[in-house]
């Protein structure tokens, strides 16, 4: 399923924004991970309706992902 693009932009900020704080990272740090994640790309491929999680759902999988990462470094 596919959603208005400029309302998944708006749902991508918050959810930016709810990750940085959350991992106490910068706007930009957070956004260039988020860009770079597989959550994103299952919201932009529109993959089990990821678009209609709430904002602070997908921010917490985000930061398991980035928990992983950081867990490979």
């Amino acid at each position: 399923m596919t959603s208005n693009p400029i309302l998944l932009q708006k749902k991508y900020s918050r959810v930016i924004e709810y990750f940085a704080k959350q991992q106490g990272l910068s706007l930009d740090a957070a956004l260039d991970f988020f860009y770079h994640s597989q959550v994103y790309q299952l919201i932009r491929d529109g993959v089990s309706d990821m678009h209609c999680m709430s904002d602070l759902y997908l921010a917490e999988e985000l930061r398991q992902e980035y928990a992983e990462k950081m867990m490979k470094l």
